[in-house]
């Protein structure tokens, strides 16, 4: 059974909780609210799926807006690296060439060459952006 979408049914929800650009912390925090309450809800309606779907933009627009998150350096992508994998800068000499090369790049005291960045996106498996 196909359920089919209802627009005064969706109305009446949206004239419910009246849903709208959230501009403070606490709106941000009732909106979250009511997203969970639905998200738990067994057997939602289409109406109610569509609610969530606005709540859930509406609280990622805020986020996005209030905490946004900072844009990584290509020095501080290969030391996350490098900590995720438990290994020590200078194992990647062999990778870059010299040791001194290697910690002065993880230092950030020279920038990633793009010759270095595709070996590092080699050697690492990610794309060599990340380093450039």
């Amino acid at each position: 059974m196909t359920r089919t979408f209802d627009p005064e049914s969706y109305g009446k929800l949206l004239a419910e909780y009246q849903p709208r650009t959230i501009n403070t912390e606490k709106e941000n925090e009732q909106a979250i609210k009511l997203a969970l309450t639905l998200e738990h809800r067994p057997n939602l309606t289409p109406e109610e799926e569509t609610l969530l779907a606005l709540l859930v933009t509406l609280i990622e627009k805020f986020e996005e807006t209030h905490y946004p998150i900072p844009q990584g350096t290509s020095h501080s992508m290969l030391r996350h690296l490098i900590d995720a994998r438990d290994m020590t800068p200078e194992a990647l000499a062999e990778v870059i060439g010299s040791v001194e090369v290697v910690r002065e790049i993880v230092n950030g005291d020279r920038p990633i060459n793009p010759a270095e960045a595709q070996l590092l996106a080699d050697y690492f498996h990610v794309d060599a952006s990340l380093f450039t």
